[in-house]
């Protein structure tokens, strides 16, 4: 078990919060909390095997949220002194007192227990412990490889160490740290038939440097074949046009869920309060209990415990401890993400841990839970799935999407698409988009992989609020089989 590094816990983060706390206490906030973090994160960028650029970022500062008159008030700063720290504060409860005359809606939050813990994510190697040269020398070994089988070859490995101390009014005190990897690889060919790109499909994770140096994925196997894929690829047919059915892969599914499931069930959104950046949803309150979401098979939770996914957490950035949830059971919505104020507004009694800001210099809004359709104990494995399709395609690899800004209506590419005849591969075909609504979509799910199918897909940047932020988040999933399916051959569509 790592422990939280010594610099950051030599850091003054008691006294600090001490000051600012009683300060805003001192003003006659309601309710206040204080967060220090510091969030260090580096970019390497390889391009045919030659270094191309490094970045390594690091942000550390403080935040101060208050609840003045059933109003928000925040600031933040980034010197380190309780004076300072007490100035904020009295920023914070300014803020809220200049906006209390036109807020409508007074602040109340869901009650937390009073939590006072220390909590570390699950890695073995802190890949900031690793000589940058040794992290470029190896992504250069590899682009090397797929060099001998592609044209063109570009590598990154973003890493990211996020450390985050919490207080609040309660008496909450928690002391976090986590840390996260994504490499990924893209090997780019031309041809007769054209030219077109394939990336590596390893999900990033909530683990170390050893994500990319031991056995936790097969990196050889991966960069070994995805040369002989992209030049299948670039070889195959174009995609006929009409209702298929299909076997998605993990590697693609774990997109859908996230634009049609994970971005539909935030509470924020069904409510309206993101309709003016992102939209809001088809899922809306009223439909809770009620909304066939799915067919009987899906059942969808959210997860911020999940050993090394994205979004896994042991308090979010309101105190409020890491749960498991369910969101969709037997093809129903039962649940939504929450933070403690959209919970308390709409009488779920407690936060599910859904807070997170993206920086110091951010406030905390609500965010997405690693969501992740779960698997059948006893289902299939894919190859099964595939079995008991006649005409169909298997899916593999995300790419580009589309969906509305109800996130109901959608279309979804992938890295590649193999035909399905007399439930066996026949080959990859070329220009291809799958497209439904989201109910239809998860209505036609017939059958769902095994655990031994499942895997946690994810991204780094998924996007929310004003101020923009981003935020890490985890999707797991088996492979699925969906029946009847639209299918677009997107050369036509785009009028070629």
């Amino acid at each position: 078990m790592r422990q939280i590094d010594s610099d950051f816990l030599a850091l003054p983060l008691r006294r600090l919060a001490d000051a600012a706390l009683q300060r805003a206490r001192d003003l006659g906030a309601e309710h206040a909390d204080f967060r220090l973090e510091r969030v260090r994160a580096e970019t390497l960028s390889l391009y045919d095997a030659r270094l191309e650029g490094a970045a390594d970022a690091d942000d550390l500062g403080y935040a101060v949220r208050v609840v003045k008159d059933g109003t928000w008030g925040f600031a933040a700063g980034v010197d380190l002194t309780p004076e300072a720290v007490a100035r904020v504060a009295e920023q914070a409860v300014r803020v809220a007192r200049v906006s209390a005359p036109i807020n409508r809606e007074p602040v109340e939050l869901a009650p937390e227990p009073v939590h006072e813990a220390t909590w570390v994510s699950s890695y073995e190697i802190d890949p900031f412990d690793v000589a940058q040269a040794d992290k470029v020398a190896l992504l250069a070994d590899w682009s090397a490889g797929l060099l001998k089988g592609a044209d063109h070859v570009s590598a990154r490995l973003l890493q990211v160490k996020e450390q985050k101390f919490y207080a609040d009014t309660a008496g909450t005190t928690t002391t976090q740290q986590r840390v996260r990897v994504h490499p990924s690889l893209n090997a780019m060919k031309a041809s007769q038939s054209g030219f077109d790109d394939m990336s590596t499909i390893a999900p990033p994770v909530g683990r170390g440097y050893e994500y990319l140096t031991g056995t936790q994925w097969d990196w050889q196997a991966e960069l070994a074949a995805l040369p002989l894929h992209l030049e299948e690829k670039l070889a195959a047919p174009s995609i006929e046009a009409g209702d298929y059915d299909l076997v998605i892969d993990p590697s693609n599914l774990w997109l859908t869920i996230h634009e049609s499931i994970g971005h539909a069930t935030e509470l924020d959104r069904a409510l309206g309060y993101e309709a003016a950046y992102a939209g809001t949803s088809f899922a809306t309150f009223d439909q809770l209990g009620e909304l066939v979401y799915g067919s009987p098979l899906m059942n969808v939770t959210g997860d911020r415990t999940v050993e090394h996914g994205l979004a896994t957490v042991g308090y979010d950035d309101e105190g409020v401890r890491g749960q498991t949830f369910d969101i969709v059971r037997d093809g129903v919505l039962v649940g939504y993400q929450l933070d403690r104020r959209m919970a308390m507004m709409k009488g779920f009694g407690r936060s599910n841990g859904c807070a997170f800001a993206d920086s110091p210099g951010h406030t905390p809004i609500q965010r997405m839970a690693n969501v992740s359709l779960q698997p059948a104990q006893d289902g299939p494995a894919t190859d099964e799935l595939i079995a008991g399709v006649e005409r169909g395609l298997y899916i593999v690899g995300d790419k580009s999407w589309s969906i509305d800004m109800q996130r109901y209506n959608f279309q979804f590419t992938g890295q590649r698409a193999y035909r399905i005849s007399h439930g066996k591969l026949a080959g990859q075909v070329r220009d291809f988009a799958y497209q439904a609504t989201t109910t239809d979509f998860w209505q036609s799910m017939e059958a769902v992989g095994g655990p031994g199918t499942y895997v946690l897909g994810g991204a780094f940047n998924c996007g929310k609020g004003q101020p923009g932020q981003v935020a890490p988040v985890s999707h797991g999933c088996p492979s699925a089989l969906f029946r009847n399916v639209r299918i677009l051959n997107t050369v036509q569509e785009g009028g070629k």
